[in-house]
């Protein structure tokens, strides 16, 4: 699994922190990594610890926040996702359909109006 940031991906300036590389076992090892530290856990979660996450360009950590704002960035490759624990339960359950099988789709991990999206995609497109 391979985590990268790629900026202005359209004429809005959106950028997109991106997940990609990954077959079902990986994404189910994500999605539980995902719902024991942070939903049970309630810890922030560094995605440049994960020893089957290689970050080429960035690093994004997962913490819970009072609201959902998204990805913020705060220096040059450092990134934080702050959502409610509501927001990471409906994380994990967006992953599912990649635990299960192999596939060839994408998922966008939350729906908020930000500068940022978060991207989940086996083949790294959208």
């Amino acid at each position: 699994m391979q985590l990268d940031y790629i900026d202005k991906i359209n004429e809005f300036g959106d950028n997109i922190v991106r997940l990609y590389d990954f077959d079902s076992s990986q994404a189910n090892k994500f999605q539980q990594l995902i719902k024991q530290t942070i939903v049970i856990n309630k810890k922030p979660l560094d995605l440049s610890t994960v020893d089957f996450i290689q970050a080429r360009n960035c690093n994004l950590i997962l913490r819970i926040s009072d609201e959902d704002t998204g990805i913020v960035r705060t220096g040059k490759q450092k990134f934080f996702c702050d959502l409610t624990s509501e927001g990471y339960e409906h994380m994990v359950s967006l992953l599912e359909p990649f635990c299960k099988k192999e596939t060839k789709g994408y998922q966008w991990l939350y729906d908020i109006d930000s500068q940022t999206d978060f991207l989940f995609s086996p083949g790294g497109t959208w």
